[in-house]
């Protein structure tokens, strides 16, 4: 679904993609890890349109990126780093005019369905000016998502996001790699890689340095000796067994204190 052969990239001196090579299989779920300044960015703006390689060739859905930009464009969706929302309209308002823009029948439908979905139902009616970071990020995803492209970009979706809201959006990533989407999906969090990707490729200083399954990269390092394990609950066990799915406690709880 989407293939990446030689892609380099300069800005004057620096050179940002030294000759990058990677596959995504149809309906997978692909993570690009690596930390600031890898060049994770710059891969997604090549793919996506906004920005011509140097050298190499990129096709996305059986386009070429550079000569059938229009038909790439057309087969993909793209949340960046930063939330693309209008702050004067409601969250409601936000996603109907995507879905207009995009000539969907029964758009408040569509923004209603996606309200519920991101857990903004209540927040609907209100100025995006009111969000919180977290809150315009989720919306952000869902306006991404309106048309059901084939092919979805996510370059470092969960960056501001609580802990609940980062699991829902882990959530719905995978239902949409179930549902045959393809997702390529940038990071900087080892635990948003290894709870997603079916591959993933490590990017340092513009170069993939591994690119595999995690059982794969697991086996490129001897395993430690161990001579007792005790299981231990998560953080991510504690914090759902104490808010719920919902996000709600219910009734106040006391850690580590008689109640």
């Amino acid at each position: 679904m989407i293939r990446v052969q030689g892609l380099k990239k300069s800005y004057k001196e620096l050179q940002v993609l030294r000759g990058v090579d990677f596959d995504v299989a149809r309906g997978s779920i692909f993570a690009l890890l690596g930390s600031n300044g890898a060049g994770k960015t710059t891969v997604v703006k090549i793919l996506s349109t906004l920005l011509k390689a140097d050298s190499g060739t990129a096709g996305v859905n059986g386009f070429d990126v550079t000569t059938r930009a229009a038909n790439v464009r057309e087969s993909i969706s793209l949340t960046g780093q930063f939330a693309a929302v209008d702050e004067i309209l409601s969250g409601r308002e936000n996603l109907v005019l995507v879905a207009r823009l995009r000539h969907l029948k029964d758009p408040g439908k569509i923004a209603d369905d996606l309200l519920k979905r991101f857990s903004l139902t209540d927040a609907g009616t209100r100025k995006v000016s009111t969000y919180s970071g977290g809150m315009r990020r989720r919306l952000d995803i869902a306006m991404s998502l309106i048309g059901n492209p084939p092919v979805v970009f996510l370059d470092e979706p969960t960056t501001g996001l609580d802990p609940q809201a980062r699991i829902e959006v882990w959530q719905t990533v995978k239902e949409l790699a179930h549902h045959g989407t393809t997702v390529l999906l940038t990071t900087q969090y080892l635990d948003e890689a290894e709870h997603l990707a079916d591959r993933i490729a490590i990017l340092h200083e513009g170069r993939i340095l591994v690119n595999g399954t995690l059982a794969e990269l697991k086996r490129l390092l001897p395993p430690a000796k161990v001579e007792y394990i005790e299981k231990q609950p998560t953080l991510e066990d504690v914090f759902l067994a104490l808010v719920g799915d919902n996000g709600k406690h219910g009734h106040d709880r006391n850690v580590g204190t008689n109640a």
